[in-house]
């Protein structure tokens, strides 16, 4: 009966939560710690220091910044100093497409760079022209190729052996002067020209089967050989150690003489070389199936393609339909 008489709304000592040691351990020493605060400190900053907390707060207050905004100077100075450098830049450009400009025309029509004449890199004066037996020339014909060059190479010898035979005359008697200045005048007028007008022509024959370079260089080393012959027979004062000449200058000194006569050998040589490749030459010539009519189509080809016949037309006809409104008027 006795558990019949207890009250069920009764809080036992278990079911208070507030009745934990350790609750109240805590409550006690808090009322405590307020029962000792003393709002009156004999030193107040130390309370304020022990109360107030160091503000954490991840604002910080608002600072103005200087302004970042460039003067005009030095907006001025920064242009300028843009403009500075676009400019070295434009002449850097310029500078590199001259440079390749001249590669260029110095490579020539090929498109291959000048090897001759070989002269050093340093030299002044660069490479004419550009040639290859080799490369340019077929395998048929590069051996008469080389052996015209080669006469060519001869020639150019001759003539400067025929200037030391007529100066050695001209120091045995001062009458012999005009073989001295004409001799000087064959050395630089044929020396050139031979190479320009007649082997080069050849080359361009050989190397491309053309029949306008053919034909030119027919017409112009006949007049080469009949020039190599009159140089071998030696007129008097005619500025050639042929062999009239050298007899002539064995009677007054034999030294001179004697070199004249090996100056007229060489060209009795030239002479008979050249006969003997003009033959070679016409012969390969016929194997390659060229023709005047070619030639014919060649050149006016060649000469109506050239922008400086076209311009001289193109002057020439403006020229006279200018005339002739000018005359109808």
């Amino acid at each position: 009966m006795s558990a019949f008489d207890s009250n069920p709304f009764a809080e036992t000592a278990n079911d208070n939560p507030f009745h934990d040691p350790s609750v109240t351990q805590v409550t006690n020493s808090t009322m405590g710690s307020v029962e000792q605060f003393n709002p009156f400190p004999a030193h107040p900053t130390e309370s304020l220091a022990a109360t107030t907390p160091a503000s954490t707060s991840p604002y910080q207050p608002a600072v103005l910044q200087p302004s970042t905004e460039p003067s005009p100077q030095a907006t001025a100075v920064a242009a300028q100093a843009n403009l500075l450098r676009q400019q070295e830049e434009l002449e850097r450009k310029a500078a590199e497409l001259d440079r390749r400009e001249q590669e260029l025309q110095s490579r020539g029509p090929t498109g291959k760079e000048n090897n001759w004449p070989p002269l050093p890199k340093n030299f002044p004066i660069k490479p004419c022209f550009y040639q290859d037996f080799s490369e340019d020339i077929p395998e048929e014909h590069r051996r008469i190729c080389k052996m015209i060059y080669y006469l060519w190479m001869f020639n150019c010898v001759t003539l400067f052996l025929n200037l030391l035979a007529c100066l050695a005359l001209f120091t045995t008697e001062v009458g012999n002067g005009t073989d001295f200045g004409l001799s000087i005048l064959w050395v630089i007028l044929f020396a050139p020209c031979s190479f320009l007008c007649w082997y080069r022509p050849v080359y361009k024959a050989f190397k491309s089967d053309s029949s306008f370079s053919f034909f030119f260089f027919f017409m112009v080393f006949f007049c080469q050989v009949v020039i190599f012959i009159i140089q071998s027979v030696g007129i008097p004062k005619w500025g050639n150690s042929g062999w009239i000449t050298a007899f002539s200058a064995m009677s007054q000194n034999t030294a001179v003489g004697a070199i004249m006569m090996v100056v007229a050998i060489f060209f009795t040589v030239c002479a008979i070389l050249s006969v003997v490749l003009l033959k070679m030459v016409h012969r390969n010539y016929r194997r390659t199936g060229a023709s005047f009519q070619k030639a014919q189509q060649e050149f006016s080809q060649g000469v109506f393609t050239n922008k400086t016949f076209q311009s001289a037309a193109t002057t020439a006809a403006a020229s006279a339909a200018q005339g002739a409104f000018q005359g109808s008027n």
